[in-house]
This record gives C-alpha cells, structure tokens and sequence, in this order.
C-alpha cells in the first residue's frame, strides 16, 4: 500500500504558535532564555514570508524541477515506509552538506544568513527563515534525490520532517540531552551552531541527526563555561525584514561594482563569506584560526566516541 505525504507544515504552524507562547511564559518563570517583542515579530514575519514565497513562484519552479528531473530517474522507488525512511536519511544527509556549504559560500550565505540574524536564541528563531533560498539555492542540493527515484512528494514531505524537528531545538530552556545527543540533534548542539564565539564558528550543521557533524569533524561540543553568543559576525541592527532579507544580496552587488577582474567577482559571489581580495575582511575560518593561535586549542576531533554527558 503507498503512503500520502500532506503538508505537515500547514498543521504544525498552531503548534509552533502555542510553544512560542508557552516559552515566553516559562523564560519568564525560570528566568532563563530572553524575548524582545521587535525581534520576535521579525522572526513572525520573516516566517511568513517564506512561506508565502512558494506561492508567488518560488514554489512552482521547484515544482517543475522536480516533476522534469523524475523523468530522467534511475529507478523507480515505491511509496512505502522503509523508502521513506531511506529518504529521510539521505535527505537528512543531503542538509549536513547543503547546510555547511550555506556557511562557507557566500552565494548561499545570501540567503541563509536571514536564519542567523537573530541575536536571541528562542523559537520564534527557527521561524525566521529566508525569502529566496528555494529558488537560489537549496534546489540544487535536493534534485538528486529525485533523480534517484524517490518521488517529489515523498521529498518534499521528508525535508518537512526535517524541518519540523528542528523547530523545537531552538532554544535555551532545554539544557542537556545525555545519550541522545550523541545521536540527534538538540538544542545544546544547536545553541553552539548560531553562536558567534570564535570557538564555536563552523560547527554543528546537522538537521536532525548530529552523526554527519560526528563523522566529517564539524562537531564542537558546548561548553558550560562559554555562553553562546548569538547573531552574525557584524550584527544588522535593525528589526526591518526587508534589510534582513536582501542586506547580503545588497552586499554582494555592492562588492561585484568594486570588483577589478573575473576572479575577483568569483570570490566575491562564491567565496567564503567575509572573503575579500587583499584579506582585509575575515572569514569565519580565519577568526576561528586567530583563536585557535591564541588559546593552543586543537582542530575537533573527526568521528570522536562522545563522552557520556548526565541528563538535566
């Protein structure tokens, strides 16, 4: 018998609404975590943007992507549920890299910097998504699974699943997961991913499952002793969507006016964000190095056994 996917997305935004407002509630009792009302309606709006986009084409191209590459799949996979767990794992597997590459070209970075503007860390952050990431992005780095065979619906619905687990790792309320961490995603993980501190920079991509960072040496524990300072490297300072949306975008077009031959138009579209053609700008990775220098700290461990950590 083959599975429906619907769109569990649609069903889960009460959900996202009523947690949001229970966090507030609790943040507030337990003095933990922080709200400011301007950032958090940003991140509503920034959200609701990005689920409007489809709808005004974004969608339709995606669609059609998808729907012209399954004609040319190597098999066929059925809709059942051992394919769609197969799927999740690739598709879960295709984020780590589509995620990391997010970070390190600056062509991608464009779009999903929106994500990481926030300097608070609570779940209305993980609604703050980008207007323009499906058509200018992410769609390279999910058509493969359609041309595999897997049909687009079931791609669709496990990069929702995806979607859908980490909206609840966003936040600080929630402190260590013991075993579970070693295997998953939380929110501990993912405090370290959307901090600013040069010892936390370039770490934990994973979606739902923390093994890739494990595997490929991008996993970086947090530290009790280091709270997570959260943001990007030069904070917006302003609560617009519109200059949260395109502010990099204006950047890149900025810097390609400026630029003096081809190779410098490369590195300024597709180089490491931060990248410029006489290192007077700093990459994430040469603010990482610089601390490295500094504190004699090592490059994270790849595939390390992770320690036994006691739940709170």
């Amino acid at each position: 018998m083959e599975m429906e996917f619907p769109d569990i997305i649609a069903y889960a935004v009460p959900a996202f609404l009523v947690l949001v407002v229970a966090e507030i509630v609790l943040s507030r009792v337990l003095n933990r975590g922080r709200y400011e009302a301007r950032d958090s309606a940003a991140s509503l709006i920034m959200g609701f943007g990005s689920e409007l986009a489809p709808l005004l084409g974004g969608g339709a191209i995606v669609l059609a992507v998808f729907l012209a590459a399954y004609e040319f799949r190597l098999m066929d996979i059925p809709n059942t549920w051992w394919a769609v767990l197969l799927c999740f794992v690739l598709d879960d597997l295709r984020y780590y890299w589509w995620h990391r590459i997010s970070h390190e070209r600056r062509w991608f970075w464009a779009s999903h910097v929106v994500h990481h503007s926030s300097q608070h860390y609570n779940l209305t952050t993980a609604l703050r998504q980008t207007w323009t990431g499906q058509v200018l992005g992410s769609i390279l780095f999910r058509t493969p699974l359609v041309l595999i065979g897997f049909h687009p619906a079931m791609v669709f619905f496990v990069g929702a699943i995806n979607l859908l687990y980490q909206f609840w790792i966003h936040t600080e309320l929630i402190k260590r997961m013991g075993p579970f961490e070693w295997v998953f995603n939380t929110p501990s993980h993912h405090r370290v991913h959307h901090a600013t501190n040069p010892k936390y920079l370039d770490a934990n991509y994973a979606g739902t499952l923390i093994i890739w960072d494990r595997m490929f040496g991008t996993f970086v524990e947090e530290d009790e002793n280091e709270k997570p300072r959260y943001g990007i490297i030069k904070n917006l300072g302003t609560f617009n969507p519109l200059v949260i949306s395109f502010h990099e975008w204006i950047g890149i077009a900025k810097d390609l006016r400026a630029a003096k031959s081809f190779k410098q138009v490369l590195g300024y579209t597709f180089g490491p964000p931060g990248w410029s053609p006489d290192g007077t700008r700093m990459t994430s990775a040469m603010i990482k190095e610089r601390w490295r220098r500094i504190h004699g700290a090592e490059q994270p461990q790849k595939a390390a056994e992770p320690a036994p950590q006691p739940a709170e």
